[in-house]
């Protein structure tokens, strides 16, 4: 368990890094800080969390061709959070 919870942080740290340097441009990586634990833990989404992913949809598709970003994107907990909140992803 503990390993676990070792590669998750370890794995959030470097999407925080990515998302940093990629913060400016028009697509806000960093908007979606609050999906965290539905991204990387299976967790439900949040209202706030759909709300950002509401907001971030059009670059939804642009994130999962970004090798920065592709694996967490398209990784099974993330299309959960989206369709959980009630949108498709139409890559």
């Amino acid at each position: 368990m503990a390993g676990n919870c070792k590669g998750a942080a370890l794995a959030l740290c470097a999407l925080l890094a990515v998302v940093a340097t990629a913060a400016a441009a028009a697509c806000d990586p960093s908007a979606l800080t609050p999906c965290m634990s539905a991204i990387m833990l299976g967790a439900a989404p949040t209202a706030d969390c759909c709300a950002r992913l509401r907001a971030q949809q059009p670059c939804l598709c642009q994130y999962a061709r970004d090798p920065s970003y592709r694996g967490y994107v398209t990784s099974p907990s993330a299309q959960s959070a989206v369709r959980a909140c009630g949108l498709s992803p139409n890559c």
